[in-house]
């Protein structure tokens, strides 16, 4: 009898840990993209930004840009790009590449997405401080949803 009761109160056990542990579950918030990156995109881990010649890792919050002979990720742009407007800057999204390393195909967007390239009209994510779409119809909207203010390729969000 005492038997049967360790190995009931073992199966209750059991059961109790098994579905405490299927009840956790982790969520990270990883890789939220920045307030100037284009609105309607999901499941992107970078942008190619052709004015300026350089990636956006969106997961990591890093430039990516060749320099001194090798690439360089840093959250901020070089100092020669510190002025780029990264709100009204085209930003190609790159649907189909995952990997830690889009420069791999830099040749190919450099060509593709050259200097001055537009694709389709883009609106951000968020808005820059003095911008004032839509201010007269929401106005609480712009508190929230404005960036760092500066456009200014410092990579802060």
């Amino acid at each position: 009898m005492r038997t049967l009761k360790l190995l009931v109160a073992a199966i209750v056990l059991l059961t109790a840990t098994t579905t405490t542990q299927a009840q956790v579950s982790v969520n990270v918030n990883i890789g939220t993209p920045p307030a100037w990156g284009p609105a309607g995109y999901s499941n992107i881990d970078y942008y190619y930004l052709p004015d300026i010649q350089s990636y956006y890792d969106i997961r990591l919050s890093q430039f990516i840009y060749f320099g001194n002979g090798k690439w360089i990720r840093s959250r901020n742009l070089p100092k020669q790009y510190r002025n780029y407007d990264l709100y009204n800057g085209y930003k190609v999204v790159l649907h189909d590449y995952h990997g830690k390393s889009p420069y791999v195909y830099y040749q190919t967007h450099k060509t593709k997405y050259y200097k001055g390239y537009k694709g389709k009209p883009q609106k951000t994510i968020g808005y820059k401080t003095n911008d004032k779409r839509d201010y007269k119809h929401n106005p609480g909207k712009h508190k929230s949803n404005r960036g760092n203010g500066k456009g200014n390729g410092n990579g802060k969000h």
